[in-house]
């Protein structure tokens, strides 16, 4: 389960959501991150879901690390992992909107080979690695041997080539508006020939996102949020996807999850597209969990 960070709220749905899906079934609480929107900052959000939770395994799907300072977002998630007590995997990418980078004066331009180059250095300071010879280490060391585990946000052959030589896995953005069998089905096989072709024994970590809605106006709701998170990319392309966003029934969410695990996928992370914390006890009746 996803918070509703994209959207408006305040502390009384945070503390809410984040004991609402740690009462369970959920077995991750995932964090996205966009800069140039409403959306609360990243880090704050997971700093409080480690503080409010004590089971769920925390998520960040996943954070622009291009626009980051990875020294600085290394410190910032080794606390996180130290106030979950060892609960956190970060799923890294390189975004697609390049308005979020020049919000925050960081480069565009190369940003692919910065996010192979930031996931050494975060490695290497959970390592007790100095930044510089003359600095002391950049604490805190995390619960996790090695740190976190690290999943590559990457759709495509060589987003997807890169990621085999550093991430535990992928998550793809694929089934965002709702799943189509072949389509996962093609990522799921291209993510394990990267895997087998980088030379990997081990089995990779398969994840996705869903946008969905329930209860009242569900399909006006998802509609909406799907246009509104899209529009930066141009009208046509949001109402596009708007368009195919279908999971706004219990039958049509219950279908979706179905195809997802069919598909051969480990993970899938549900959007909610409203704050109400309510929308927690629809979606475990749509499902029957």
């Amino acid at each position: 389960m996803t918070l509703p960070t994209m959207l408006p709220h305040g502390r009384d749905e945070v503390l809410r959501w984040c004991r609402g899906i740690d009462e369970g079934p959920w077995s991750s609480l995932a964090v996205p991150e966009r800069v140039a929107y409403t959306s609360h900052s990243m880090t704050v959000q997971l700093a409080a879901a480690a503080a409010l939770t004590e089971r769920v395994r925390l998520c960040t799907t996943i954070i622009v690390l291009p626009s980051h300072n990875a020294v600085r977002m290394a410190k910032d998630l080794a606390s996180v992992d130290r106030l979950s007590n060892g609960r956190l995997t970060v799923g890294v990418g390189v975004g697609g909107r390049e308005q979020d980078y020049r919000a925050v004066s960081a480069p565009f331009d190369r940003r692919w080979q910065r996010l192979d180059d930031q996931v050494a250095v975060m490695r290497a300071t959970w390592a007790g690695t100095p930044p510089e010879p003359d600095l002391d280490p950049v604490g805190p060391p995390p619960v996790q041997p090695g740190g976190p585990p690290l999943i590559a946000g990457a759709i495509g052959p060589k987003a997807t080539a890169r990621a085999a030589h550093w991430a535990t896995g992928v998550d793809d953005g694929t089934a965002i508006a709702y799943p189509d069998p072949e389509a996962l089905a093609e990522v799921a096989d291209r993510v394990r020939a990267a895997w087998h072709d980088a030379g990997r024994t081990d089995k990779p970590h398969l994840s996705t996102s869903l946008w969905y809605a329930l209860g009242d106006d569900a399909e006006q709701r998802l509609h909406t949020y799907a246009f509104d998170y899209l529009k930066i990319f141009g009208p046509e392309i949001a109402e596009a996807v708007a368009e195919g966003a279908r999971a706004h029934s219990p039958k049509s969410l219950a279908t979706a999850v179905d195809i997802v695990r069919d598909a051969g996928f480990d993970e899938l992370f549900l959007v909610p597209t409203t704050t109400d914390p309510t929308e927690l006890d629809r979606t475990r009746e749509a499902l029957g969990i």
